[in-house]
């Protein structure tokens, strides 16, 4: 199976850790490797180095060489332009299906944290496998709710298709984005619906049947890129759309299936995001640097200076401090973030985004 890493996006809700220049995939937020390095990390020893690419912007291409440098230089896809995940995934399946149009390729991300990684690569072999009975198949792999969560997608689900070895497949119902309070806390109840990490297993033949079907433009122009100097003339003018958007709400169900799995994994491309992944309990402080916080509950203080960072009679707070940004807010706040370091574009504090 090849697997296809998307290293792209810039993860504001993590600023000012992560910034344009340094997105926080390349930065090393949970130890002493990036989210990139330890997404690679995670694949071995199943899959060799050939088998894996790297899709991201063409502005990285330095840094992920630097990070990833047991990847063949041939595995890199380097996007000219931001033209969102419709686009890239075409590209990348484009890529891979010109000498392996019928093999089993996963669509994984960067940015994400994955405690139980054996249970995820034998969740990628079932996957790989239900794929090769069936090249006309789309494995979606979503991860058993721990909480409603209001951030995240929701894939819900039907009934058990089959079940290989404990882990059991059901049928593909629908996508849902970003639900309310209401619905996440509804959908947990339920027991049919997973969050949606954007995990996938296909082939690029049957994927780039459905672009065709679907988004007859977009195939076009994808197909049409055949070397470096085609690929930064077409690219940039290709429709911005999001893979859900473009395919997976026109999909005829039929071709679609569900693992739904404890992964331990977590979407940590936000900061309250990246304490539910860290904390052994939900009221505890997750600390990183020199921190010392007395009195206190349920915060997250990263410091990445030498400076000491103190604390006394702290909740729910974030408290991020970099060379050059300190960020205090309620954990409550993060969805704010974004729209605070938009408000710096085009002002004298723009080099800080």
């Amino acid at each position: 199976m090849k697997i296809v890493v998307f290293a792209g996006g810039v993860g504001t809700r993590l600023w000012p850790l992560s910034r344009k220049n340094s997105p926080k995939q390349f930065e090393k937020i949970l130890g002493d490797k990036s989210t990139l390095q330890l997404a690679v990390d995670r694949l071995r020893p199943d899959f060799a180095f050939e088998d894996i690419y790297i899709a991201t912007g063409k502005k990285y291409e330095k840094i992920v060489r630097q990070q990833l440098p047991k990847i063949p230089a041939q595995n890199f896809i380097f996007e000219p332009a931001i033209r969102d995940v419709g686009p890239a995934v075409g590209m990348a399946m484009s890529v891979i299906g010109k000498e392996h149009p019928n093999s089993p390729v996963a669509i994984l991300w960067s940015d994400h944290f994955v405690k139980k990684e054996r249970r995820f690569r034998e969740v990628l072999h079932f996957a790989e496998d239900l794929v090769r009975e069936n090249n006309s198949s789309l494995i979606l792999i979503g991860q058993r709710a721990r909480f409603a969560n209001q951030n995240l997608g929701w894939i819900e689900f039907g009934q058990e298709i089959r079940e290989i070895r404990g882990t059991k497949i059901f049928e593909f119902k629908k996508l849902i984005y970003r639900p309310t309070l209401e619905q996440a806390e509804r959908f947990l109840e339920a027991d049919n619906f997973a969050w949606n990490p954007g995990y996938f297993v296909t082939t690029p033949k049957f994927l780039l049947s459905q672009f065709k079907k679907f988004a007859p433009d977009l195939h076009r122009g994808i197909m049409s890129i055949k070397d470096k100097k085609t690929l930064e003339v077409v690219y940039p003018t290709l429709e911005k759309i999001s893979f859900d958007n473009a395919i997976l709400e026109k999909i005829d169900q039929k071709y679609v299936s569900v693992i739904a799995a404890d992964l331990g994994w977590s979407d940590v491309g936000a900061w309250e995001a990246l304490k539910e992944a860290l904390e052994k309990q939900s009221n505890e402080n997750v600390t990183k640097g020199k921190v010392i916080i007395n009195d206190s509950s349920d915060n997250l203080v990263f410091n990445y200076t030498d400076q000491l960072i103190v604390g006394i009679d702290l909740e729910k707070m974030l408290v991020i401090n970099t060379d050059d940004v300190i960020l205090v807010c309620n954990k409550n706040s993060v969805p704010k973030i974004k729209k605070l370091v938009e408000k710096l574009e085009n002002t004298p504090h723009e080099h800080l985004t």
